[in-house]
């Protein structure tokens, strides 16, 4: 057996701490999957093959769920969850019911409603909200106007129900309310998902928070505390021991910040889009045709950003175009593949810089977000790949080992995404 440990490779997990920051707002920490700190350490080694074969593969279920979808200033620790989580990757730690229940929540930007597995579940984890002892807990019956905003409505009993996927998971949930709370900031009457069956692996163990664009999303229904607003930092995968953070509010967000608008999709309304026009490897402009990064809403083509994608994904033309660009950049090296990775090197590279150029703003990427490495250094790979044919073909992915180490700034009342760098290990 090989001895190659994956450098950490995007396994991250963070127990949320909330900390009291009475007049600046809320502020959330991430700890890493392996820290001291974690319950959810691995209890053997896993090989650097394994770790990301098996990061291909649940990137893939990310990629399926997304061709499904067509004021104050807060900082809440935030997390890498790779080990209880099977995509998305990064957790909050969220307090739900009176008296505070407490769940480690993945978050995803790219979803609205929020799912917690809920007492009597079947196929959920043994991590469950029990509805029975929280005294602010309440169902929502179909009469309420929240059940005309969840997919596929069930109005069979007194209870809105609904049906939906998620990655390869199918979930059932009844439509309630009850307080939740990141870090201090207590908001009550939140609607969300009490999951009552799940099947397949791709549902958070512990819930999920989403953060669309969608009515039902935490920025829809915290309007009025944190102004559709947030921004977070995810840490790097080398650093063991280490805190990233997630900012809710106008306040507290970076001053200087570079920024490029968002574009809305009506038929994927709650997915961040924005417009992509070139990519560039060193110095030279990478020649990708323009139909490649174009946005279009009737058939979903376009650039979104994404937390709980790993690999960054570009449709065929644009990777193929990108792949063969940082080949020729490192030079006569030897190239072989690994699972879907096609450009890997045994031995060391100098690699160049990959720059997204968006409008209005440029972001390079140093080598720590290009690459993924064995410990030893001995072997490393590109962390990109093509949009796979049968799913995703015309949607270009920013996932979130490219936006590690960079404060992402999401900015809906004025319609904007920032980029700054800010290492948060």
């Amino acid at each position: 057996m090989k001895a190659y440990l994956f450098s950490l490779a995007f396994l991250y997990l963070s127990l949320v701490q909330g900390l009291n920051t009475r007049g600046q707002g809320t502020t959330v920490k991430v700890f890493h999957v392996f820290s001291p700190q974690s319950p959810f350490r691995p209890s053997k080694p896993v090989s650097w093959e394994d770790s990301v074969l098996q990061m291909l593969a649940e990137d893939q279920a990310r990629l399926q769920f997304l061709s499904n979808l067509a004021g104050r200033k807060s900082w809440v620790p935030i997390a890498s969850g790779r080990q209880i989580v099977q995509s998305p990757t990064y957790i909050v730690k969220a307090n739900v019911g009176t008296p505070a229940q407490t769940f480690l929540m993945a978050l995803d930007t790219s979803n609205d409603a929020a799912w917690i597995p809920c007492n009597g579940c079947v196929g959920c984890s043994s991590t469950v909200f029990n509805s029975v002892t929280s005294t602010t807990f309440k169902s929502l019956g179909c009469d309420a106007p929240q059940c005309k905003q969840v997919p596929n409505p069930i109005c069979g009993g007194s209870t809105c129900t609904w049906n939906t996927t998620y990655g390869g998971s199918t979930i059932l949930s009844n439509l309630t309310r009850d307080t939740i709370a990141l870090s201090t900031d207590i908001v009550p009457g939140y609607t969300f998902g009490c999951i009552q069956k799940t099947t397949g692996s791709s549902v958070p163990p512990q819930g999920l928070l989403g953060l669309g664009r969608g009515p039902l999303s935490f920025l829809s229904q915290t309007q009025g505390l944190y102004k559709s607003t947030f921004s977070y930092c995810l840490p790097s995968f080398r650093t063991l021991n280490f805190s990233g953070t997630l900012r809710l509010g106008p306040a507290g967000q970076p001053l200087r910040i570079k920024t490029t608008p968002l574009l809305k999709n009506p038929r994927r309304s709650s997915l961040y889009y924005v417009n992509l026009i070139g990519i560039r490897v060193g110095r030279r402009i990478v020649d990708i045709p323009a139909s490649a990064l174009a946005f279009n809403p009737t058939t979903g083509a376009g650039t979104i950003f994404d937390s709980g994608t790993v690999f960054t994904r570009l449709v065929a033309p644009a990777y193929t175009a990108v792949r063969d660009e940082f080949r020729k950049r490192v030079g006569n090296a030897t190239v072989s593949s690994l699972g879907g990775f096609d450009t890997c090197y045994t031995g060391p590279i100098v690699a160049p810089t990959m720059t997204f150029m968006f409008s209005g703003m440029n972001v390079t990427l140093p080598p720590d977000n290009l690459l993924i490495r064995s410990t030893a250094g001995s072997t490393s790979c590109l962390a990109m790949a093509a949009a796979p044919d049968n799913v995703n073909s015309v949607l270009n992915v920013i996932a979130n080992m490219q936006q590690q180490n960079h404060r992402i700034l999401f900015d809906v009342p004025n319609s904007r995404i920032g980029v700054a760098r800010e290492p948060c290990s």
